[in-house]
């Protein structure tokens, strides 16, 4: 483990997908300076798959909004990747960080159903936890811890 800026990363990660599409209009924000004590490459694979995540599914709608941040929580730091796009219903959370498990079909949106799975492993390999909350037409919020 070593100190990684997340907030440097995500800019990294952001700037890729915005410079792919650069027709999209897109308010992205990033809290500055979010430092955390991690594996560089193994955080990095987690971290684009949330954000590509927020990207892909708030894609159909007239404006993106994404948000990359930090909650001081009691005495646990939570970070967050929010978006406004299509949500879900929550009843299927459960199902989301399964391996080819999808929620809308490849027709609709590309993926492989594997990146949640991703992210949830490297999450649990730096002895964290990743919580999701949505809501349909609002957006969905991915929350994950680190030790």
């Amino acid at each position: 483990h070593e100190k990684v800026n997340l907030s440097e990363m995500a800019n990294s990660i952001i700037g890729k997908l915005m410079a792919a599409e650069q027709e999209r209009h897109a308010e992205i924000i990033i809290a500055p300076e979010i430092v955390v004590q991690a594996d560089k490459n193994l955080l990095e694979v987690g971290l684009r798959n949330l954000i590509d995540n927020a990207w892909k599914f708030s894609s159909k709608g007239t404006f993106t909004r994404i948000e990359i941040g930090i909650i001081n929580q009691e005495e646990e730091k939570v970070y967050f990747i929010r978006d406004n796009g299509i949500g879900f219903n929550m009843q299927y959370r459960d199902k989301l960080f399964l391996p080819f498990q999808r929620l809308h079909t490849s027709k609709e949106y590309t993926g492989t159903g594997l990146g949640l799975a991703i992210s949830q492993r490297v999450v649990r390999r730096h002895g964290g936890s990743i919580w999701v909350e949505s809501e349909i037409g609002k957006g969905t919020t991915f929350y994950f811890t680190l030790k």
